[in-house]
């Protein structure tokens, strides 16, 4: 055990318990018993508390463990996440704002509100409001994989043969304390944390893009060293890996980045953390700065060759490789730092998470099937409840599960959320599309991503070994997700059509044109209410 790592790390993590629970008094409106306060902090966050909070919930634990580690494993492949996080700004600039308009004119919480509103079908709400739930459970999950390979690496917890509930407690008490502090404080308190998380992050990921390479004789011998070892036979008797992508594999490289920048701000915290802004200016900024994060991710991948250079002892796990390079490499005080980071990196969007599940539950499971006359304590309180259910699953889905069966279940639910995407991006541009198609295209793209991934083998596990098959009709091995919400869309558009034409009924739509380019400062007026105007004095 390293213990003046583990003392740095306990002294962060009892800081940022504290600031969680003290954030339950930050921006306290009067009447805090509703989805709007707990749920998305008063909707009352400014341009960068939005985005420290949006940097949280897309750069977690996982990311910091999952990406180098992706790297360490097969080289170039792993660099996806790069341009998946370049491409997803300029996309989320032209829809965003629209749903924080709209959002903010009717009280919209969750996309599923917006999806009833626009379309007015329940069905159609539930299905989406289903799919981020069985998304996120699997995300927050993982989040639990980034604290443990820490605790690990920190030697917490004893070895092999400790009894299971020994070995687990540190991971049990970190996640009870999240719970306490979520359930206290909602929304707040991942958005005060996020500063510390952020402001870590950066520090830890400047110190080694410098220091490391320093210490292993620069970057040519950086990548020689990893040259060589992606040329080594894997299990499967050819190169693990290359640092550059081949023509083989360019058609997957492209496919999953694409696929995955549509996908991100479909997940329920993203959206969260999005609709907790102010106004529809404040996400506007937010898409023109967040792309500092990008950097940041790339200098983060590289971390993965430097591992391989290192020797890096990953036990028979990748997921080791970052927290191991930082204990190797760094004095002890430092690697405490860096420990704090990857684990606050996992309590923030954790939180979030939990969050964007609860308000899901509530508003679309709850209200819309199981009590319609809810008033906002009888939501506020099912919130809080259904956010620790949430983290109690997460935590008993890892304790459970294998890690390698985690993380391929969050591949999967990139697929599924993605599917989400003509019903939410889609209405927000359109009322063209019958509900009746949007729920068939939805279903129709579920099962054949789900099917797809079952029918992906892996050299370790015989279902769900990956997210890529081939391409019908194109032979090439693509992102199942992109494969999947293609079919979505044709038959999205062909069922529109005849549905149109056979004159099936329509939802109503609650929306009107105005409220999709609406701000904070606009009068809210209801749009199924005419205006009111004034009488002209008399004599005029």
């Amino acid at each position: 055990m390293n213990g003046i790592a583990l003392a740095v790390f306990v002294f962060f993590f009892v800081a940022v318990t504290v600031m969680g629970f003290l954030a339950a008094r930050w921006r306290k409106a009067e009447q805090s018993a509703n989805l709007d306060e707990w749920g998305l902090g008063g909707r009352s966050f400014g341009t960068w508390v939005t985005w420290f909070l949006l940097g949280g919930d897309l750069y977690t634990a996982y990311t910091f463990v999952a990406v180098p580690a992706a790297i360490y494993a097969a080289g170039a492949a792993g660099f996806f996440a790069v341009p998946y996080t370049i491409l997803v700004y300029p996309l989320i600039f032209t829809f965003l704002p629209r749903l924080w308009s709209v959002s903010h004119k009717h009280g919209y919480v969750t996309t599923s509100d917006f999806v009833r509103g626009r379309f007015g079908s329940k069905g159609l709400s539930l299905a989406v409001a289903l799919t981020g739930i069985l998304a996120t459970m699997p995300y927050i999950a993982l989040q639990l994989v980034g604290i443990q390979a820490v605790l690990d690496v920190m030697g917490i917890g004893g070895g092999e043969n400790t009894h299971w509930f020994i070995k687990d407690l540190p991971l049990l008490i970190a996640f009870a304390v999240l719970a306490a502090y979520t359930y206290s404080s909602g929304l707040r308190a991942p958005a005060l944390i996020a500063f510390v998380k952020d402001g870590l992050i950066y520090l830890v990921i400047a110190v080694a893009i410098i220091y490391i390479p320093i210490k292993l004789g620069g970057f040519d011998a950086i990548f020689d060293a990893a040259g060589k070892a992606f040329a080594e036979p894997g299990p499967t008797g050819k190169p693990r890996g290359a640092l550059t992508s081949g023509p083989d594999a360019q058609w997957a490289y492209a496919t999953l980045a694409l696929g995955s920048a549509l996908a991100l701000f479909m997940y329920p915290h993203s959206i969260t953390a999005t609709l907790s802004s102010r106004s529809r200016n404040v996400i506007r900024r937010n898409t023109t700065i967040l792309p500092l994060y990008s950097l940041m991710l790339g200098f983060l991948a590289l971390l993965g060759f430097m591992a391989i250079k290192a020797g890096t002892d990953i036990k028979g796990n990748p997921q080791l490789a970052i927290p191991q390079l930082f204990e190797d490499m760094f004095p002890s005080w430092f690697s405490g730092v860096a420990f704090a980071a990857i684990g606050i990196g996992a309590l923030v969007p954790a939180a979030i998470m939990s969050i964007a599940a609860a308000n899901l539950f509530t508003r679309n499971v709850y209200k819309d099937f199981l009590k319609p006359a809810a008033t906002p304590e009888q939501e506020h309180k099912v919130a809080k409840l259904v956010s620790l259910l949430v983290k109690v699953g997460a935590l008993a889905f890892v304790l459970t599960m294998d890690k390698t069966v985690a993380i391929n279940f969050q591949l999967l639910g990139g697929i599924w959320i993605l599917q989400t995407m003509p019903a939410l991006v889609g209405g927000l541009f359109t009322r063209w599309f019958h509900r009746w198609a949007l729920l068939a295209g939805w279903a129709v793209g579920m099962l054949y991503g789900t099917l797809a991934a079952y029918g992906v083998a892996s050299p370790t596990q015989k279902h769900f070994g990956g997210s890529a098959a081939e391409i019908p009709g194109i032979g090439e091995i693509g992102y199942i997700g992109l494969t999947a919400i293609v079919l979505n869309l044709v038959v999205t558009v062909v069922l529109t059509v005849a549905l149109k034409a056979a004159k099936a009924p329509e939802g109503v739509d609650e929306t009107s044109p105005g409220d999709y380019t609406a701000d904070a400062g606009d009068a809210d007026v209801r749009p199924d209410l005419p205006p009111v105007t004034e009488k002209a004095p008399a004599g005029h």
